[in-house]
């Protein structure tokens, strides 16, 4: 069994923001040499995910109203976190979406499904945070 290891650095300068990063993650694949196994994705920040979606405009427009209905930024005061700080709701979105993503290896590719694309979701930006990639197999 082999395993290879890879980390994405992302300092986005907004608050929020969705990346598709499926094609960052296929070319760890590819530098991996693992033709059979798994992979890994994950969110190595606490206010930041990894998840599964279609890459969809309207979509991602749901999800962010979705998730500031469920896990809305303000009032700061709102949330015990928020005494000195501000992103609760950044921990909170975090905690809905996902901290990684587990995708099987099948035949040297990603087995993904149809509309399936491998996302980085940023919910407290403006700093630099990093993905790791992990992938294991033969």
């Amino acid at each position: 069994m082999k395993s290879h290891r890879k980390e994405l650095w992302f300092e986005v300068p907004q608050r929020r923001q969705l990346i598709n990063i499926t094609s960052e993650v296929e070319r760890a694949l590819g530098q991996s040499g693992i033709t059979e196994g798994l992979c890994l994705v994950n969110a190595m920040h606490i206010s930041a995910s990894v998840f599964i979606n279609d890459d969809e405009r309207g979509l991602h427009a749901d999800l962010e109203k979705w998730l500031e209905r469920l896990a809305p930024e303000k009032p700061h005061g709102q949330y015990a976190h928020n005494r000195g700080e501000d992103n609760a709701d950044a921990h909170l979105k975090r905690t809905i979406m996902g901290r990684e993503v587990v995708v099987a290896v099948t035949a040297g590719r990603l087995d993904l499904g149809p509309w399936e694309q491998v996302f980085y979701g940023e919910f407290d930006g403006m700093r630099r945070k990093r993905v790791l990639i992990k992938i294991i197999g033969a």
